[in-house]
């Protein structure tokens, strides 16, 4: 939508206008006298405060616990220290020597977003929430109604230990989080029949996206060329599914074709013989369907194609497994383990493929290695797939995962057990058939075959019409799907109960005027077929496609079933990884802020979580005025005209900004455009979302003080201005600096013929001060989980909306099943409409909270801070690249070079010594392989500051006394870090240093330390045997390293 971002003063006392008082049924009259009774629980009083008042400053009535002071670490006195050491008197001087004059805006202040209280926050949270509709949804279409078992709630979702933590990049101090995620591949690959599984994607619709990008790319390319390009897709696949599809496949030059029926679909296989490269089948379909699709599956492999299967993981605890009747590559959405429906996100897409395809699977592997010991460790595997290694290479931009859905799935799956899944799947797929023997009784036809947990109803052969059955169904709380108008869809899940299905019958009692029964009606229907708990157990689904073999074998699903053990497995997990609970993250270009609890609070509660996202709009008000007014301010504080919050990660940004500018070219006649300029500095997503396009890259230099190369820049940019498409740019740079050059740059794009994409990824430093759209962008993706508070989740999720320029806004990402986007939308990008729509309420909060002002001095102080330990390290190590007055953006790039020939120590021997001083490592050999690149954020006080400079002033002592010949060269504190507690405390101690050398390089780390749980991994060994589930008993009862590696060469790459 369109959003006017010329700056206006607010109603007064915003916090507290009620939207919902002037929209809600449940509200009065505003002219009226009576009083407005709040539903607010945490609301004192019965009558909101004027909204015509706001206290000044100085008032007894201002808020108390007013949230700048709260997320920013320094207090006024450290602040005045940082910049004493910086040489300057005032906050202002310091932020006009750090960022360019010629591209400052005025500074936001609470004029242009007033700010919240927390409890204000709170109450406005709750007035939203009560414009949502609590209905219950039996739409289907791979959302369900879920379960969250409440020791997984409380001390999984809900809990900083798990969601506040970073990708595990440094498994040392990972090991709980890449546990979790090795469990959730094991049930993936148990269910599906596949060896190979990765840790989750962003949903089910980009996973099927993913699958066709490989299929694309197992065709040599002569035979590509010669038209072996199609991918062919049932009918009955998911409409969101086929919105993506369609969005993919033009860049990478796949025609996608549309089978006319299931049942003709291994005719059209036929028809299409040597052109298809694969085919996506659903298993069950959209419809409930369950289909046999083996001897498709066979003719296909006939042709050279790839079977493609979009399924579900709960079905297939009683269907055959996909990889037992020829499937290639298996996906679907893990939502009902145990994970909300939240309109639409997020959840952890599952993907498993065959042996043959595991250098070729998209996002991240958790495999199995052994540490320096010997000991088995675990650590993220065959990283060398990944964009950020292959770049423009790359077959897919994947970055960001949902690692903190995909870990509730999994101990969704640990806590029930196979028994307790499958329990669960036999009561769902029973309950389905007594509805169908209900609603058959009322001569309403169910006109699946087979089914599982779906039915498709034809309601015109009762006499009735669907517009009927939904219109009782809306007045009954209920939702249905709506197919067409004789057809209506019922999706069945663990949460329905006997008063639930009665409610269900009994809305197609009253659409044909008849007396409602009672739940005992039902009791009999069951009685009749012969269900029972014990047979919801024991019963296989009545289908050739019935499941025989036994799943989840490994111990670990089948030993923490009380509440007791299942808290203490995850604690356990818990206390073996390092987050925001146990001190910074310095991670650069990730910007491991605070992800404050009353932004976090609203996640859990029930009027966001149940929200489906194909429900009539009119019952997601909250959910609507949410995602505005969050439009509106991501609009205003990026310099855009208009925002879509659809895309579900910054890589889904980039392509989703990408997707919006080729679709202005071709409007302008301009569709052979195709030339993407991107500096060599770029993220790697860069160069992969370019070539998802299509696109050629070509790469732009860098001068030596890290800035643009401006004349390599023009020189291309005219070479190409026939066909040039776009400029991918950084601001600030990767490199941590405010690029000087920038609005020259654009503007030799924009003189050229192209348009600007500047990637937002850097965006702390600049809200507030500058913005992404005054520097000369045409659109930008920010990172909602990094500038504005989303938690990293342990490697995900991630929300990356687009925000564009006037001219663009026409072509904003749309969707088949809710109207989103601009006049001439491009196709979706992600499944739902409004991608993973419920984590947006931490970044609106955020915002609100802060305020115009609060995100301005956010900003301050997150270049203070980067500054202040750049300055403060300055005389130990060689701080890379700066701008003319010595200043770096909110990072700086430590470069440790020089240290490789003098001591023959490399990066990682300094990061994982760093590991041993109680930190997690700044972002190593990115983006120039020698480097460390340091984020400290606004949110960390000045003692961490502190405790980090020390920590790295330390080891550059170190550093000197293996120069000096004090320790040796191969054998030191470096080599052997990290230093687990359990090589401190081991009997042998054989180092030639001391063990409080080793453990305690500072005194202060006695009084406090997180610990590494493992030695140092050995990546190779990891890589050469992947290993990415947990063992099966049956092939090593004790779980030995010997054995696991024996188990291992069996998938020897």
């Amino acid at each position: 939508m369109l959003v006017n971002i010329s700056r206006r003063a607010p109603r007064m006392y915003a916090p507290l206008r009620a939207r919902a008082l002037a929209t809600s049924a449940s509200r009065l009259n505003p002219r009226s006298t009576e009083p407005v009774r709040s539903t607010t629980a945490t609301q004192p009083h019965p009558l909101p405060p004027s909204k015509s008042f706001r206290p000044a400053a100085t008032s007894i009535f201002t808020p108390l616990d007013t949230f700048v002071p709260r997320h920013v670490g320094p207090t006024e006195k450290d602040t005045q220290e940082m910049l004493d050491t910086l040489g300057y008197k005032t906050m202002d001087d310091f932020v006009k020597a750090t960022v360019p004059d010629d591209v400052r805006i005025s500074e936001f202040t609470s004029n242009d977003i007033a700010p919240y209280s927390e409890l204000e926050l709170l109450r406005r949270v709750e007035e939203i929430g009560s414009m949502n509709k609590n209905m219950k949804s039996y739409i289907g279409m791979g959302y369900h109604n879920a379960v969250v078992p409440p020791v997984i709630q409380r001390s999984l979702f809900e809990n900083p230990g798990w969601y506040t933590a970073y990708t595990p990049y440094s498994p040392e101090q990972s090991q709980g989080r890449l546990e979790s995620l090795i469990n959730y591949q094991t049930v993936t690959i148990q269910l599906t029949g596949l060896p190979i599984a990765n840790a989750s994607l962003l949903d089910e619709a980009t996973a099927a996206a993913e699958a066709m990008a490989m299929a694309a790319a197992a065709v040599p390319k002569g035979k590509f060329s010669k038209g072996k390009n199609v991918f062919l897709v049932s009918p009955t696949i998911a409409p969101q599914t086929v919105d993506v599809l369609r969005t993919r496949c033009t860049g990478f030059g796949v025609e996608l074709q549309i089978a006319e029926s299931n049942e003709g679909f291994k005719a059209e296989v036929a028809k299409l013989g040597d052109k298809l490269i694969g085919a996506l089948l659903p298993y069950p379909d959209v419809n409930g369907e369950v289909i046999d699709w083996t001897s498709v599956a066979s003719d296909l492999k006939s042709h050279g194609a790839m079977v493609v299967v979009a399924s579900d993981l709960l079905a297939l605890t009683m269907l055959k497994p996909p990889g037992e009747w020829g499937a290639d590559i298996v996906l679907g959405n893990s939502q009902r383990f145990g994970v909300p429906v939240g309109y639409g996100g997020p959840h952890a897409a599952f993907f498993a493929v065959t042996e043959d395809l595991k250098r070729k699977i998209p996002g991240r592997i958790v495999g199995l290695s052994h540490d320096a010991s010997g000991a088995p460790a675990y650590r993220l595997a065959l990283q060398t797939r990944e964009q950020h290694i292959r770049r423009e290479k790359a077959t897919s931009n994947v970055c960001t995962a949902q690692a903190l859905l995909a870990n509730m799935a999994a101990m969704y799956a640990v806590y029930h057990g196979p028994e307790g899944l499958r329990k669960i799947a036999g009561k769902t797929h029973q309950l389905t058939k007594v509805l169908a023997e209900a609603l058959t009784g009322l001569e309403y036809t169910v006109t699946n075959k087979q089914f599982f947990d779906t039915l498709t109803v034809d309601v015109s052969t009762a006499g009735v019409t669907a517009d009927q059955i939904h219109k009782t169904s809306v007045a009954s709380g209920i939702n249905f799907r709506r197919i067409d108008d004789k057809h209506v869809g019922i999706t069945l899940d663990e949460s329905v109960g006997p008063l639930d299905l009665t409610d269900i019958v009994n809305v197609f009692y009253r659409a044909k005027g008849l007396k409602e029964i009672q739940p005992n009606t039902l009791d009999d229907i069951s009685q009749k077929l012969n269900f029972s708990a014990q047979s919801a157990l024991t019963q296989p689904i009545d289908s050739p496609m019935a499941r025989t073999t036994a799943f989840l074998p490994q111990p670990v699903f089948n030993r923490h079933h009380s509440e007791t053990d299942m808290l203490r497995y995850m604690m356990h997990l818990q206390q073996k990884d390092y987050s925001l609970v146990h001190g910074m993250i310095p991670l650069g270009s990730c910007t491991m802020k605070l992800n404050s609890t009353s932004s976090m609070q609203p996640l859990s509660w029930k009027e966001f979580g149940g929200v489906h996202p194909f429900a009539p709009v009119d019952q997601a008000e909250g959910y609507k005025t949410m995602l505005t007014e969050l439009e509106k301010d991501l609009s205003l504080v990026t310099g855009y005209d208009a925002t879509s919050l659809q895309p579900n990660s910054g890589a889904s940004g980039e392509f989703a900004g990408l997707k919006v500018i080729d679709a202005y070219h071709k409007s302008r006649g301009d569709s052979h455009r195709n030339v993407c300029l991107i500096p060599l500095s770029a993220h790697g997503t860069n160069p992969a979302s370019a070539a998802m396009m299509g696109w050629k890259v070509v790469p732009i230099k860098a001068l030596n003080d890290g800035s643009l190369d401006l004349k390599d820049l023009e020189e291309k940019a005219v070479k190409h201005k026939d066909n040039l498409a776009a400029f991918m740019v950084t601001y600030p740079s990767t490199f941590g600096t405010f690029d000087e050059g920038i609005e020259k740059a654009t503007s030799l794009v924009h003189e050229n013929g192209g348009q600007v994409y500047v990637d937002g990824a850097n965006a702390n430093a600049l809200v507030g001060l500058t913005s992404l759209g005054r520097v000369g962008g045409d659109v930008s993706h920010t990172n909602l989980h990094k500038t504005f508070s989303i938690p990293h989740g342990g490697g995900g999720p991630g929300v990356g909306p687009i925000s564009v320029k006037k001219h663009l806004a026409p072509f904003l990402p749309g969707h088949s099943l809710v109207k989103t986007g601009g006049e001439h939308a491009i196709t979706a990008v992600s499944a739902a409409p409004y991608g993973s729509a419920s984590i947006n309420l931490i970044s609106w909060a955020y915002i609100k909270m802060l305020g115009g002002a609060g995100l301005t001095e956010s900003s301050k102080m997150a270049l203070l801070n980067a500054n202040y330990i750049a300055e403060r390290l300055r005389p130990y190590y060689n701080l890379r690249f700066t701008n003319k007055n010595g200043h770096c953006a909110h990072e700086c790039l430590i470069d440790l070079a020089e240290f490789e020939d003098k001591a023959g120590l490399r990066v990682p021997d300094f990061s994982k010594r760093l590991q041993d001083y109680s930190f997690h490592p700044p972002t190593a050999q990115w983006p120039i392989s020698t480097c460390w690149l340091i984020e400290p954020t606004e949110s960390e006080p000045k003692h961490e500051l502190d405790r980090l400079v020390d920590a790295l002033i330390s080891i550059r002592k170190e550093v000197d006394e293996v120069i000096e010949g004090k320790q040796d060269k191969d054998n030191n504190v470096f080599k052997n870090a990290p230093h687990p507690l359990s090589v401190i405390t081991g009997e042998k101690w054989d180092l030639p240093y001391s063990r409080e050398k080793a453990a305690y390089p500072v005194p202060g780390l006695k009084k406090s330390k997180f610990w590494p749980t493992v030695g140092r991994l050995d990546d190779a060994a990891g890589d050469l045997n992947l290993i990415c589930e947990v063992s099966n008993p049956s092939d090593n009862a004790n779980f030995s390293s010997a054995a696991l590696w024996k188990i291992g060469k069996r998938r020897r790459l």
